[in-house]
């Protein structure tokens, strides 16, 4: 049975596409792995991922991905997949999502990859059924390839989910290991909103023993009331926390946040004015 602790990218015996139970989405999402070599252009402290290495993924298989999908479809939309894999509660395949071993929009052919989920969702008669969700960490998005992908995505019900963990360069440095600076990072969340639908995911924990300072929380949540106050469209906030271990060196540091303060920044937030979803 698949468990929402266990998003082992290797269980369906793929190269590309494997299935998860997401508790943001509540239910299956397939994943779609477009970073095979373990590589991202950040490394943030919480990431699962093993062996995680800096850089971009190799020439993406077109049609050996397209291959995958189709075979895990018709096992999940055709077969017994959710009898023998998933739990009875959460038998409802809700997404694709381009996810995986690093960041997806690093991808040269993300556009194309955009596409061809796109044909082969119209063949199964999911189009407008499900969502197309790209779990981002939006460093790319100015770039023209990448907004071509996100112009497609938005006529296909496609989602962004676009990580803002922290809004200021120490916490940025600290936490995603990026020396992005804060308002780039805002202006390109800004492309996007404007490109496709989209909501703001921020992962929270304790690092060594201490929940997060209260400057940084600040910080984040002034940058929610500038999005709020500039009419950014976004949809709202995903807040989330520690599931499964941290494959980092920063791993003993983490520790998972108690409820209580995890529900209290969803008040925060939705004091801004945006809905706000959370998972500890």
């Amino acid at each position: 049975m698949l468990t929402t602790t266990n998003h082992d990218r290797d269980n369906s015996g793929m190269k590309y596409v494997y299935p998860v139970i997401s508790r943001r989405a509540s239910g299956v999402s397939i994943g779609v792995n477009l970073n095979p070599n373990n590589a991202c252009n950040w490394r943030c402290i919480y990431c699962q991922v093993p062996n995680l290495t800096r850089g971009g993924p190799p020439a993406i298989d077109l049609a050996l991905l397209e291959a995958e999908l189709r075979q895990m479809l018709a096992n999940i939309v055709n077969g017994d997949f959710m009898t023998r894999h998933v739990p009875e509660k959460m038998r409802q395949l809700n997404d694709i999502a381009l996810s995986g071993n690093g960041e997806p929009t690093s991808a040269a052919e993300f556009s194309s990859v955009v596409e061809l989920i796109g044909h082969v969702m119209a063949d199964f008669n999911l189009t407008g059924k499900i969502k197309l969700v790209l779990i981002t960490n939006g460093s790319l998005a100015h770039k023209a390839i990448v907004q071509e992908g996100l112009r497609k995505m938005a006529t296909m019900n496609g989602e962004v989910w676009f990580k803002f963990d922290r809004a200021t360069r120490t916490g940025l440095s600290m936490i995603n290991n990026t020396e992005t600076d804060p308002e780039s990072h805002y202006q390109r969340m800004k492309i996007v909103a404007s490109l496709c639908p989209t909501w703001v995911q921020s992962c929270f924990f304790k690092l060594d023993g201490e929940t997060p300072n209260e400057e940084e929380v600040n910080a984040w949540l002034a940058m929610l009331t500038r999005a709020k106050n500039d009419n950014l469209p976004l949809r709202g906030v995903l807040i989330y926390g520690l599931a499964r271990p941290s494959m980092q060196s920063e791993a003993s540091r983490l520790g998972r946040l108690e409820e209580k303060w995890m529900q209290e920044l969803v008040s925060r937030v939705a004091a801004v004015g945006w809905p706000a979803r959370s998972n500890t």
